[in-house]
């Protein structure tokens, strides 16, 4: 009785001893797994259909002064009459308002447009006389001289006018079927132009369709 007793205790510890076959040591210049402690506790990304394909936060519409150095920057002059607007465009007078705002509203697009045609007009305008590319902004990817007829640029030319602007105005260039509905609107454009006599709006109506676009007001 008393030796099976004693084998009976032997067993259990062998059994007690056995241990989970453990991985090989990892080879040299390997990595050994590291366990993710937060791996339960992190809340998954949205699912960006749900989110109009954005994930992350909302974009935020630039400040006055953000407006009005990149007018400045992608048009090639300012907004003149921007600083007699600026408190109806969100910034803060500091008597009643100390905070800047830059929620977007009905206010703000209806004077960025009539800013847009006033500087995108007046740079146009002038652009047809300049012979030198490296002087034009909006019309800088077109031949040495004079602008000429719109009508007659090739496709290839168009594409890389708008992939020019799209770049300057939104900090990325225009592609895919979105490019192709742009030539689209800027061949209908050179064509009115051309017929009222007035070849620097096709360029104007570009600029002006850039400016408004949200690309340029949200980052």
């Amino acid at each position: 009785m008393r030796r099976l007793l004693i084998f009976a205790l032997v067993a259990l510890g062998a059994a007690g001893c056995e241990k989970t076959p453990s991985t090989p040591p990892p080879e040299e210049g390997q990595m050994l797994p590291v366990t993710n402690p937060h791996a339960e506790s992190v809340t998954p990304l949205p699912d960006p259909e749900l989110q109009d394909g954005r994930v992350g936060r909302s974009p935020r519409r630039v400040t006055v002064n953000q407006l009005a150095r990149s007018i400045e920057v992608a048009v090639g002059r300012p907004w003149a009459g921007l600083e007699g607007l600026a408190t109806s465009l969100g910034r803060p007078d500091y008597a009643l308002i100390n905070q800047e705002s830059t929620e977007p509203n009905l206010v703000f697009a209806k004077f960025l447009e009539d800013g847009a045609r006033e500087v995108c007009m007046t740079q146009a305008a002038a652009e047809v006389k300049l012979t030198d590319p490296a002087q034009r902004v909006l019309s800088r990817t077109l031949p040495t001289g004079a602008v000429a007829d719109l009508r007659k640029l090739s496709d290839t030319q168009v594409r890389d006018l708008l992939g020019y602007l799209s770049t300057r105005f939104w900090g990325a260039p225009l592609q895919g079927e979105e490019l192709t509905r742009w030539v689209g609107f800027f061949t209908q454009a050179a064509t009115r132009a051309e017929t009222i006599q007035k070849r620097d709006q096709a360029l104007a109506a570009v600029c002006i369709a850039l400016m408004t676009d949200s690309r340029f007001l949200t980052y």
